[in-house]
């Protein structure tokens, strides 16, 4: 490319902005994914990412103020943020680091549930418990988030009426993981 093409009307109105666009759907990405590394203890991996994250977002905002009269500049600027945000959620789902814990509350003998758990290798903590109808089974079981549907359905196929829970699990010592 010669010094001329960007300084033409095509560079101005399309390609500067679609390089906005861009920067701001991979910067905000790995903002998504930088704070899911951090809410896990990767204390590596995150500032890194974060490092060329506002690398992206400097050059980003750069052209913004270079370009104050261009609102097609502004425009990919927010469309950027919104879909990065979107890609992120979406890549993290598919990246499914980490763990999770499954608390599975159920009315309904669960003995039959436990077992097959077990069975598939998942270690699985069993307290009796009561609530507000009368006695329950408390289920706990920690599952790296990659399995979480998997075990999920499990549990419907045994109790489709079991009540669940699903929280994040920032780091785990000892136990039976499959």
């Amino acid at each position: 490319m010669n010094e001329g093409f960007f300084h033409t009307e095509i560079f101005q109105w399309v390609v500067l902005p679609l390089l906005i666009f861009v920067g701001r759907l991979t910067d905000m990405s790995m903002d998504t994914i930088r704070i899911m590394l951090l809410s896990r203890g990767q204390k590596v991996l995150a500032p890194i990412i974060g490092f060329f994250q506002v690398l992206i977002w400097l050059l980003a905002i750069q052209q913004i103020f270079l370009n104050l009269t261009n609102v097609f500049c502004y425009l990919a600027y927010a469309a950027g943020f919104s879909g990065g945000t979107f890609l992120g959620m979406i890549i993290e789902e598919k990246i499914a680091i980490g763990y999770q814990v499954l608390r599975i509350i159920t009315r309904k003998e669960a003995s039959e549930l436990v077992a097959f758990l077990r069975e598939q290798g998942y270690g699985v903590t069993v307290v009796d418990g009561q609530g507000i109808n009368g006695k329950v089974n408390l289920i706990y079981t920690i599952v790296k988030r990659s399995e979480i549907r998997r075990v999920i359905d499990i549990v419907k196929q045994f109790n489709p009426k079991a009540f669940y829970t699903v929280e994040d699990v920032k780091s785990v010592n000892e136990g039976i993981f499959k």
